[in-house]
């Protein structure tokens, strides 16, 4: 069963990492709000598997330059395009469908006086507002396990890319070991929705009219992580309970040491791909 599009809001609107999390991490170092930087952001906001590394590995396959006009989908905070922007000096949108995430994204941003070249688009992945052939690369990592109809999404992603721009995103992937009762749990848990896999995905991607240039399994290199990540959300128990109530904490236990178990036990694993447009 697929989750609709606001069970994903929901799911992401009573996240442990939040713009509240963020900013009270950043205050126990003793750090002067009013004069935060990108440098002191950038170890807080990255929600996602690989933290930095993930991003230079990401900037490095994609071969970003400061000329570049990137387009982040599913960017969430923004903690990576904030990133990209603060190394490279190119510009980046994100694209996000839960508001107060992209809200919160704004605000980080304009915090990081990185305003100028990072900017933020509410709406839905599988009818972008953009242009065709607006982007010189499209970059996501770990976000679209939650949207359905990969196809279209990927067509999407094809459209808004200039002739030759590259496409580099990595995901959580199903394997032939996980069961149908998994997959429908994941769905009504972690709002995961029509799960990708290592052969699924450079599949679409051709049909869309790209080019494979590298498919990279992740999955156990994931496995080691996310034990990681589990231990990570565990220790934000108190500020997560005072946000959105004890039941919430104890529920996101329960869902992410499932999910977790999923990848001890390699029922999902992970994809880095990176394309080109033709």
């Amino acid at each position: 069963m697929r989750p609709a599009p606001n069970a994903v809001v929901q799911y992401y609107d009573t996240h442990p990492i939040n713009e509240e999390q963020i900013l009270g991490a950043l205050a126990q170092r003793g750090l002067d709000l009013a004069h935060i930087t990108e440098e002191h952001l950038k170890e807080h906001d990255q929600d996602h598997f690989g933290g930095l590394e993930a991003n230079d590995i990401l900037i490095a396959k994609a071969g970003i330059q400061p000329h570049h006009r990137v387009l982040d989908v599913c960017s969430g905070m923004g903690g990576p395009a904030r990133y990209l922007a603060h190394r490279i000096g190119c510009r980046v949108v994100g694209l996000d469908l839960t508001e107060s995430r992209l809200r919160s994204a704004e605000r980080l941003t304009a915090m990081a006086k990185l305003t100028p070249l990072v900017s933020f688009k509410l709406g839905n992945a599988l009818d972008m507002p953009f242009e065709d052939e607006s982007f010189d690369v499209v970059i996501a990592q770990e976000a679209w396990c939650h949207i359905p109809r990969k196809e279209n999404l990927i067509a999407q992603c094809t459209r808004v890319l200039k002739p030759g721009g590259t496409m580099v995103f990595t995901d959580i992937l199903r394997t032939d070991r996980i069961s149908r009762p998994e997959l429908d749990r994941l769905g009504q848990e972690m709002t995961f929705s029509d799960l990708g896999s290592l052969t699924r995905y450079p599949s679409l991607l051709l049909e869309s009219g790209n080019d494979i240039v590298m498919v990279e399994d992740l999955g156990a290199l994931w496995a080691e992580i996310l034990v990681e990540r589990l231990a990570m959300y565990r220790s934000l128990k108190a500020s997560t309970a005072r946000k959105f109530g004890e039941e919430r904490h104890r529920e996101w236990d329960r869902y992410y040491s499932f999910f977790v178990g999923m990848y001890t036990e390699g029922k999902l694993g992970g994809g880095r791909f990176v394309a080109r447009k033709r």
